[in-house]
């Protein structure tokens, strides 16, 4: 298996079936390589899994990330073995420790220390081959889950980042792991309408502590994340402009190491136009 330089990251959640086999088809003739997905409160990871990658036909898909605390190591392996061989291996396991809220109040577990709990998980899954061969990452944000990743899996797929942090994720890793980064883009050049965009879109994450202390490792400051966050973290997080200038934010990921950039598009709820324009615009990247 072997990543493309494009993919994209979309919340599945907001879309019906007849809806997600529409867009997985558009992704895939677009041209992009691969489709990445969240598990939140809407669909199970492993079902719609199986879903996306029965409405393609080549395009990767990768889970981004499922909750190590919704299935024990043994049948998320499972899950991995099963949809690849089902599927022309084309299936990612991205892997992520989540949320307090989402473990101890949605599903009643305990959450525990992130970085034993992850090291664990991977060991289980690992029993059945050695540690990097199943294709298997790790939302690898501090630098020890970062090196985590690269000793048991196969890399790292980082959320809410900068550039910077992409360097740093890639000197940890290695060249031989995969470092693929998400990104948050709109093509709007209206910096009031873009910036309130980001905003919006980053609300749900400015109150969950493992993304507020990776921010703050970033450089950002408490200010910076403060009344919804200032023009600089807001910049940072969502490129926005016109294509042009977007591309260019996507290529500073790159040249700071990520094998793999998958745009996220920022738009309007419900603008479905604007999402697939923005996605072909941004093909070619």
């Amino acid at each position: 298996m072997k990543l493309g330089r494009l993919g994209v990251w979309y919340s599945t959640d907001k879309l019906d079936g007849p809806q997600l086999r529409d867009f997985v088809r558009t992704v895939e003739n677009i041209g992009y390589s691969n489709l990445w997905y969240p598990e939140s409160r809407g669909y199970e990871s492993m079902s719609l899994a199986a879903w996306l990658l029965s409405c393609s036909e080549k395009l990767l898909i990768g889970s981004s990330i499922a909750n190590i605390y919704a299935r024990d190591s043994f049948t998320a392996q499972r899950a991995l073995i099963s949809l690849n061989a089902l599927y022309g291996g084309r299936f990612i396991l991205g892997l992520g420790v989540s949320h307090i809220p989402m473990v101890e109040g949605l599903r009643g577990h305990r959450y525990d220390k992130p970085l034993s709990a992850m090291s664990t998980y991977l060991d289980g899954i690992n029993k059945s081959a050695p540690a990097g061969e199943l294709p298997v990452v790790v939302a690898a944000l501090g630098p020890k889950m970062l090196a985590l990743s690269a000793a048991k899996s196969r890399g790292a797929v980082p959320y809410n980042v900068t550039p910077q942090h992409t360097a740093q994720a890639a000197a940890i890793l290695g060249p031989s792991k995969w470092l693929a980064v998400e990104q948050k883009v709109t093509i709007e050049t209206d910096p009031v309408k873009a910036r309130a965009l980001g905003r919006k879109e980053l609300s749900r994450y400015m109150a969950l502590p493992n993304y507020r202390n990776s921010w703050l490792r970033q450089g950002f400051t408490e200010a910076d994340l403060a009344d919804g966050g200032s023009d600089r973290f807001i910049d940072a997080m969502v490129l926005w402009g016109d294509a042009d200038t977007v591309r260019r934010g996507l290529q500073e990921h790159f040249t700071a190491g990520a094998t793999h950039v998958c745009l996220q598009p920022v738009h309007a709820d419900g603008d479905f136009a604007a999402r697939d324009r923005m996605l072909a615009a941004l093909a070619d990247t």
